[in-house]
């Protein structure tokens, strides 16, 4: 094997195809493009997304209807009605004496429902023939009233907001149950503040002692008037 032997595999290799070259080169005058159109012009490119002129997918999606509750709760929903068909029919266990246990899975094997990842909720239309003890997310008032007429039970589904105790486990005796958080008292304005204790024994001192009184000639004749004695005993 020399260097002049190596060559590629046959095929994998073809020349560039020359266009423009006039019409006997089989590629020429319209270079393949053919006459006149969108893609015939040079630096055509039309998106994927384009329908040729006609008003885009996107324009015809109508848009702005209404608005979207992020609160809103989808719920999967089945009416009593349905419920007592599935018990005539077979597709519920009945065994004529105890109450008929309708949950979210009993429904699904039946087909009443699709999904029960979703909150179940019962729904009045229809009559109740026989004793169910259904157990769903929310009922409305009408299938409560009929499940309970027809001596049934309707339990909603109640999900605690503290941790419970394993199944088989009991509390520890003696274990305080948590209070109920009492609601917050209003505050009360401040009191106004007290005076000091030392001030008022000693102003009340001061107003039991008795004042001396002075007479009103010897104020007048003040110290001249001693002076005047004391210079008389001298002479």
């Amino acid at each position: 094997m020399k260097t002049h032997d190596l060559h590629p595999a046959p095929g994998s290799v073809t020349r560039k195809t020359r266009v423009g070259r006039g019409i006997a080169a089989g590629k020429g005058k319209t270079a393949g493009r053919g006459t006149k159109g969108q893609r015939s012009r040079a630096g055509a490119s039309i998106p994927a997304w384009f329908e040729g002129g006609q008003t885009p997918l996107h324009i015809r999606i109508p848009k702005l209807r209404g608005f979207r509750n992020i609160n809103d709760v989808q719920y999967e929903v089945v009416n009593v009605g349905a419920i007592s068909a599935a018990i005539e029919a077979g597709k519920l266990e009945s065994d004529g004496k105890m109450p008929v246990t309708v949950n979210a899975d009993t429904l699904k094997q039946a087909g009443l429902v699709r999904r029960d990842r979703l909150p179940l909720k019962v729904l009045g239309m229809g009559e109740v023939s026989a004793k169910l003890f259904v157990l769903a997310d929310a009922f409305t008032k009408s299938a409560r009233e009929k499940i309970e007429a027809a001596g049934g039970t309707a339990q909603v589904i109640e999900i605690p907001t503290e941790p419970l105790a394993p199944l088989g486990v009991e509390a520890p005796e003696g274990t305080p149950a948590k209070p109920a958080r009492a609601p917050m008292a209003p505050k009360a304005a401040p009191e106004p503040e007290a005076e000091p204790a030392d001030e008022a024994p000693v102003a009340e001192a001061a107003a039991e002692e008795p004042v001396a009184e002075v007479e009103p000639e010897a104020a007048e004749a003040g110290a001249p008037a001693d002076e005047a004695d004391a210079t008389a005993d001298n002479g």
